[in-house]
């Protein structure tokens, strides 16, 4: 029996007839996400966006890479450009804006308004390879987290994050040292792949 709750994923050769610029192998969108500017958005090998996400890049870019993970619920705003480099995921629920209004009360917000009454920030975000952020976390316009970063559920990333740490909170801070041995397994499944 068919599940008539499950919309189930367009495959990659679906996916290279609607207009993305670079569309790789074994990829996977969920039927039921909100893809908004495919002319500005690029998804490569193994890579999976899950039920209920939007990707919005009606100008600047989103850039993934092999074996990304984007979880049920996700937002990547791509006004200022993001890139998720490989083996990098995102929980449900992420949020990434790499655009953001201006809330000091000197500008008008919001995206009904003319362009010249506002004063909205834009800048790129960088998720290094490896990097996996925990539900319902923020990530802001013009952060560059280094490769292995892991950040906890719920945190706010609103600065650069150095490479290979655990971080967590409020905004978040530095909680511990992640592992590498990950890499060894990267390792085995590239060489795996290229039999």
């Amino acid at each position: 029996m068919i599940n008539p709750f499950n919309s189930g994923y367009y495959t990659s050769e679906e996916l290279k007839d609607f207009g993305f610029p670079f569309i790789g192998k074994n990829v996977k969108v969920a039927k039921d996400c909100s893809i908004v500017g495919l002319e500005n958005i690029e998804i490569g090998d193994n890579s999976r966006i899950d039920s209920f996400s939007s990707i919005i890049a009606a100008s600047g870019f989103v850039r993934i890479g092999r074996y990304v993970h984007i979880g049920g619920g996700a937002y990547i705003g791509g006004a200022g450009g993001v890139t998720l480099n490989d083996f990098s995921g995102l929980s449900g629920g992420v949020n990434i804006y790499s655009a953001s209004d201006d809330y000091s009360g000197r500008s008008l917000t919001n995206p009904t308004v003319p362009a010249a009454y506002t004063g909205v920030k834009r800048a790129p975000i960088s998720l290094g390879r490896h990097v996996i952020i925990g539900s319902g976390s923020i990530v802001l316009p013009g952060c560059d987290l280094g490769e292995g970063v892991a950040v906890g559920a719920l945190s706010l990333v609103n600065k650069n994050l150095g490479a290979w740490g655990i971080y967590s909170g409020v905004p978040c801070r530095l909680i511990a040292a992640r592992k590498q041995g990950l890499l060894e397994k990267e390792t085995l499944l590239e060489s795996e792949n290229r039999r």
